[in-house]
């Protein structure tokens, strides 16, 4: 297993954690630090160690519910078609939805349509 560098991580999550919350609405399709994480976690990529994700609910004007993206297609119910985002077939990673603080949002890359979003809370709904 390739070593992660959690060092490089943990300086850039300093610097988001005294960033403004940015504001969202759900929907988004988003760049997002989600850094590097434990194991089988979904990590950011890049030294900037983001990655694409769809922004599914939000609580308050710091946290939200976000499904990271991938472009890696699987054939499974936790791997669902988000479309095209920004020039390549992207898919939402179900099994990896998780609560963020939304510091670690970044630019807007799309919206996502309102019946594509319907799809994927139904197949969330369902995977509980």
């Amino acid at each position: 297993m390739m070593q992660k560098d959690f060092d490089s991580w943990n300086i850039k999550k300093k610097e988001l954690n005294t960033k403004q919350p940015n504001f969202y609405r759900a929907r988004d399709i988003r760049w997002c630090s989600l850094g590097i994480n434990i194991g089988f976690e979904e990590d950011g990529t890049s030294e900037k160690y983001r990655r694409p994700v769809l922004v599914i609910k939000g609580f308050s004007l710091n946290v939200c519910l976000i499904v990271p993206l991938t472009t890696s297609k699987k054939e499974n119910p936790y791997h669902v078609s988000v479309g095209v985002i920004d020039n390549r077939e992207a898919f939402a990673i179900l099994s990896q939805i998780r609560l963020i603080d939304t510091k670690r949002l970044h630019d807007r890359l799309a919206i996502l349509d309102q019946k594509k979003f319907k799809e994927i809370r139904k197949a969330l709904r369902n995977l509980i």
